[in-house]
């Protein structure tokens, strides 16, 4: 491998090997299909395990928590000498990656170089630095910019501005609408133009090349989601980049592909031979805006019956632990300041519905009411996916929940103009003090597997 160039290869999503001289490492390794549960790689790949537990990286970075980016399934692929290098703010990630038998786990921290072989990586402040950072990787003389899938402000891009030039950018191409799509009768169609901030942000940094990056992927197959969730398409981000950024070269890198980037060039590379293409590999993103949705029920239809002792748990988690624990968290935002009749309506796998009405008090008491009236806020959410939350750490974003799917009298109505809709009485029960739930599912399982 020369040391006057890097070999870049695209892993899935946000997954990144990067080679010089020697040295290889990897960025939030991903090696499942589906990841996060129900996140289908788009375009389709699969994995050969066998392989990958053969692979000797000499470091492994992950930018942030978030299952897409640091999976313990994936990581238990890998050797436990591996040196991995985390940013995250909670200790618990740290113990539970420790727990898996990794020996040398570090701490990331903002802006302090870490050097492995012929690379210097440096963690970069995202927007979102309780949450996220992005990674300034330097190697042979290139200078390259892995955003991830951060959004930078104005203070840190012009440090970055600071840091070029740059020679390849990996920018986070799609935006999501992960809150449109749960209250989809409420929402509105995304503009169809990138984020206004993009292209000022890209002319800034002015580099080399672009890379589409990250969200490389689609819902199950029947999911309304895969034509609402990503408004942003690979022909649009290309067309926009390169009119605003002639002099640069926007580079699609499907799962699996590699280039060799230099001072003067990119070239094809060979591939990674552990990243096997699935059919077409020339798919793109199609919007529709927030069409009509399909009925929870009908979407609850699609997962398998919950046998009798999950049903029990989803049951107990509503008509108990679910009043006891409103009382816990956070206090909402100023529409529950006033007291509000609450309509919880949970969707077996024949699409019938259990419907529990709590009244929600301003000072967070929650009690089953079954005659409140009038309503001032619903849920509705399959019990396949409420039982997956509780015990396998399902995220908000993959739960098919659907929020006031309804028309309230006139008053309630006006009132529900200013509400947030993640105030959601189950999305603050089920995530307001929670950190990890999916990598804990994720260890308990590894753990019991390694033991039986």
């Amino acid at each position: 491998m020369s040391t006057s160039s890097l070999t870049i290869s695209r892993i899935l999503h946000a997954g990144y090997v990067v080679e010089c001289g020697g040295t290889r490492i990897a960025f939030d390794t991903i090696f499942e299909n589906p990841f996060s549960r129900n996140c289908h790689a788009f375009p389709d790949v699969r994995f050969d395990q066998k392989q990958i537990r053969r692979l000797r990286f000499d470091a492994v970075f992950i930018s942030h928590f978030h299952d897409d980016h640091c999976s313990l399934e994936s990581l238990d692929l890998l050797d436990r000498a591996t040196p991995l290098y985390i940013y995250c703010i909670f200790e618990e990630l740290f113990e539970m990656v420790s727990q898996l038998g990794f020996e040398r786990v570090h701490p990331l921290r903002l802006n302090e170089p870490v050097e492995v072989g012929a690379f210097e990586v440096v963690p970069r402040e995202a927007m979102d630095a309780d949450v996220d950072s992005m990674f300034q990787v330097k190697a042979a003389g290139l200078n390259l910019l892995n955003v991830v899938d951060s959004w930078i402000d104005e203070e840190t891009l012009a440090k970055l501005v600071g840091e070029g030039p740059w020679d390849m950018v990996l920018w986070p191409f799609q935006t999501m609408r992960e809150l449109e799509v749960l209250a989809p009768s409420r929402a509105v169609a995304a503009p169809p133009a990138l984020p206004e901030e993009w292209l000022p942000q890209l002319k800034a940094l002015n580099p080399r090349y672009v890379v589409p990056s990250s969200c490389q992927f689609l819902q199950e197959p029947w999911s309304w989601y895969n034509r609402a969730f990503f408004p942003i398409s690979y022909a649009q981000f290309g067309r926009e980049v390169a009119a605003a950024l002639p002099q640069a070269q926007v580079v699609r890198l499907e799962p699996g592909m590699s280039v060799r980037l230099d001072a003067t060039s990119l070239q094809p590379a060979p591939p990674l031979g552990w990243v096997i293409p699935v059919g077409c590999q020339d798919v793109d993103y199609v919007y529709e805006g927030i069409a009509t949705p399909p009925s929870t029920a009908d979407i609850a239809r699609h997962f398998a019956p919950l046998t009798e002792a999950q049903h029990a748990r989803v049951m107990e988690y509503c008509r108990t632990t679910l009043p006891m624990k409103y009382a816990e968290v956070e206090a909402a935002s100023g529409y529950f300041d006033s007291p509000r009749v609450w309509q919880l309506s949970v969707y077996d796998h024949t699409g019938a519905a259990t419907r529990l009405r709590y009244r929600l008090e301003a000072d967070g008491v929650a009690c089953l009411d079954e005659d409140a009236a009038p309503l001032a806020w619903t849920t509705d959410i399959p019990a396949a996916k409420l039982y997956a939350a509780l015990e396998l750490g399902e995220s908000l974003t993959s739960m098919y929940m659907r929020i006031n799917d309804t028309v309230f009298d006139a008053e309630t109505e006006r009132e529900l103009a200013d509400a947030d809709v993640v105030d959601d009485p189950l999305i603050r029960c089920l995530f307001s003090a929670t950190f990890g739930a999916y990598q804990a599912a994720q260890l308990r399982r590894l753990l019991e597997a390694s033991s039986s």
